[in-house]
């Protein structure tokens, strides 16, 4: 393979269709998709500066590496990529990536970034943004630290341990999603969605947890949560708290340690369809 070093690279497609080389402490300043169609490539401590740097790429492995704020829309339509100690701080990195794993990185402006991505690895990853994994699927996360709105939406086939997400709206139109040991902290949590599970959780939501088919709560905590389960179908809830408020379930059961205002209105829902267990036992 052949080793570029300490190199600083300027203008448009600066490396284009770089093949079986590596980069190592090299400049990408001005000039964008400087590694555009690049295949078999290695990134050790560049720096990345100017937008669209891998676009159409792969078999890629990234380490050590700053994508900066102007290195935007910095991974697009791009298939196995691997990226250790990484610091981005750059929007929308990712789309249309297949077989992307991120691990001991941070994401600081991850505002429309993992859009429309399969296949994705996620482990102790720090990301601050909006509308991160939007429409993507097969995803796996391990310790991933999110401070941003609207995660996840529209994604499936989603596993996610050990975190902590404060995300409104998050798992909107999702599909096949489970969350285990993990807090989620976000208004309006799961709307519109469909086999959702929820394993060993403390979520914290003002009106979450509505309009849900098939959505399972096994020994979680519920926080400051309120008007909860509202026109969800086949509910099966284990709670270990009380719950503000219960309001309009179509079906399901719901066990908790106490349910602090139950709404159950025969104009809009039949109660009989619902169980209600309280038992007062944590």
């Amino acid at each position: 393979m052949k080793e570029n070093k300490n190199l600083r690279y300027t203008g448009e497609r600066a490396e284009f269709k770089a093949s079986n080389t590596s980069y190592v402490g090299c400049l990408f300043e001005d000039g964008e998709s400087p590694l555009k169609e690049s295949t078999n490539i290695t990134v050790e401590q560049c720096d990345f500066k100017w937008k669209y740097p891998i676009w159409y790429s792969e078999n890629i492995e990234v380490n050590n590496t700053h994508l900066f704020f102007t290195a935007r829309s910095g991974i697009w339509y791009t298939k196995d990529i691997r990226m250790l100690n990484c610091v981005i701080d750059a929007p929308k990195t990712f789309r249309y990536a297949e077989n992307v794993l991120l691990e001991h990185s941070e994401l600081n402006h991850a505002d429309e970034t993992f859009w429309n991505c399969k296949n994705i690895k996620l482990s102790d990853v720090k990301a601050k943004g909006d509308y991160l994994g939007f429409h993507s699927e097969d995803i796996e996360v391990d310790r991933l630290y999110l401070d941003g709105n609207y995660a996840f939406d529209s994604a499936k086939n989603i596993t996610i341990r050990n975190s902590i997400l404060n995300t409104k709206d998050a798992f909107w139109n999702v599909e096949n999603v489970t969350v285990i040991n993990s807090r989620i902290n976000g208004e309006y949590l799961g709307w519109n969605s469909k086999d959702i599970t929820f394993i060993n959780c403390e979520i914290i939501s003002h009106q979450g947890l509505c309009y849900m088919e098939n959505v399972k709560l096994v020994n979680c905590k519920l926080i400051d949560t309120d008007l909860c389960f509202e026109f969800c179908s086949n509910i099966d809830a284990d709670i270990v708290t009380s719950i503000d408020s219960v309001k309009n379930p179509y079906s399901g059961r719901i066990h908790a340690y106490e349910i602090k205002e139950l709404i159950m209105d025969e104009k809009y829902i039949d109660p009989s369809k619902t169980e209600i267990v309280v038992d007062h036992h944590e």
